[in-house]
């Protein structure tokens, strides 16, 4: 199939961050031309912004079922006494359905990839595939039984799982070791050693909290990230999500090794962990930062352009400087920068690169005058603002409905799938 993106605002994403206006021609899953195209193609879309899509570096897919339910509670409450009480109750079309209305939320926002960690991991892998989502799907580790099997069949799962996913071009399966106060030295060690063995990532919790960061001190005698060190968990191939409560040099061990931190500034902020994750000097140290969105049981949204916006206004905020996390840096972190530590050959509107590209209709109230195109990106866009979707050559959302899904029948199983596990 063939894409052309006729007289565009593209906002390529290359290495000197060019703005340029013409045309983007898709052939099968690549970019092969950006200029001015004088080819057919099978799908023509004019006048839009073109963009790569955005990358979301942590989030819980299946957990759009809960959202809005226990709100406004403290982290430790909220998931004692809501959260862990109805996900004992998961069953697989649970997951499948509310990982469909997930990828229906970030498709519709400008999302093309996710970086998951979650329970019935096989599942929401084979959703991802199914409706074309780019999805790294991590398998959850933890030392306690999980919806979907005992403690003890977890490492062995996982092992079957990376073995099943590791060939395919959307699918990069992903060791989900899900934190230092719920994985023993034990079950880190056996996590990262088939990491290593496979060459696959690592995608972890990390110092979220004070609570997590002193509970794991008092429980080891390290803080969480010398806790991933010390028993391999530490390496290029690590995601830590959240990282607000790390040291500076705890911000130069994690640039050093080359890991990746993924910000997530809504949840942390909802759910007032009260730490705030070093950008500045994270940026200092040249470490790879990424985003996230984290769950919409805690966000409440899967939205990047929200995080985008917040990322930058949170640390304006806390540290008294409106210079101090630019849009052009906010916009990096949800594209480029999430591309090139995945090593993937995305996150730029580029020739040779894969066709992960979202349309936005500038002509919108929002989003005019048109000032500063980027600054507009990340202060004053929605998901409201997207049209079209790309996903590794595939239009998955089109005109602003969706491709590969019924979108009546999700919202209907959405409801069902609710009153089954809440009650309400």
């Amino acid at each position: 199939m063939s894409i052309l993106l006729k007289d565009a605002t593209i906002v390529r994403q290359n290495s000197t961050r060019d703005i340029v206006h013409g045309d983007v021609y898709i052939e099968d899953d690549i970019i092969t031309e950006v200029g001015t195209v004088h080819h057919e193609a099978d799908i023509v879309i004019k006048d839009r912004l073109v963009m790569p899509g955005l990358m979301n570096m942590h989030t819980h897919l299946p957990m759009t079922l809960l959202r809005g339910y226990g709100d406004d509670l403290p982290l430790e409450e909220w998931l004692r006494t809501r959260i862990w009480p109805v996900e004992k109750k998961l069953k697989e079309r649970h997951i499948r359905i509310g990982t469909t209305l997930a990828f229906m939320e970030m498709v519709a926002g400008g999302t093309t990839c996710a970086a998951d960690m979650y329970f019935f991991e096989d599942v929401i892998a084979g959703v991802c595939r199914d409706v074309g989502m780019r999805c790294l799907a991590g398998f959850s580790i933890i030392d306690f039984d999980t919806p979907e099997m005992k403690r003890e069949e977890l490492i062995p799962a996982c092992e079957k799982f990376i073995r099943k996913w590791q060939n395919d071009d959307l699918v990069i399966p992903v060791v989900a070791p899900h934190s230092t106060y719920s994985c023993s030295p034990e079950t880190l060690e056996r996590a990262a050693g088939m990491a290593k063995r496979y060459n696959t990532y690592i995608h972890t919790h990390c110092s979220e909290t004070r609570h997590e960061v002193y509970d794991v001190l008092n429980r080891y005698g390290e803080r969480p990230l010398a806790q991933l060190k010390k028993h391999g968990a530490l390496t290029e191939k690590t995601m830590l999500a959240h990282c607000g409560w790390i040291t500076k040099e705890e911000v130069r061990d994690i640039a050093g090794v080359g890991a990746c931190v993924i910000h997530n500034p809504v949840s942390n902020m909802k759910l007032a962990t009260g730490g705030y994750t070093p950008l500045p000097e994270l940026f200092d140290a040249h470490a790879s930062v990424t985003l996230g969105t984290d769950g919409a049981a805690s966000n409440n949204t899967l939205d990047m352009f929200e995080t985008m916006k917040f990322a930058a206004l949170i640390h304006k905020h806390h540290r008294w400087d409106a210079s101090i996390v630019t849009a052009q840096q906010v916009l990096d972190m949800a594209t480029v920068n999430a591309a090139r530590f995945l090593g993937l050959p995305v996150g730029s509107i580029e020739e040779g690169k894969k066709a992960d590209v979202i349309c936005l209709d500038l002509h919108a109230p929002n989003l005019l005058p048109k000032h500063n195109i980027v600054s507009h990106l990340v202060y004053a866009a929605s998901g409201y603002n997207v049209t079209d979707v790309i996903i590794n050559g595939k239009m998955v959302y089109h005109n602003r409905t969706f491709v590969t899904v019924d979108e009546d029948q999700v919202y209907e199983e959405v409801e069902k799938a609710k009153e089954e596990l809440t009650g309400m």
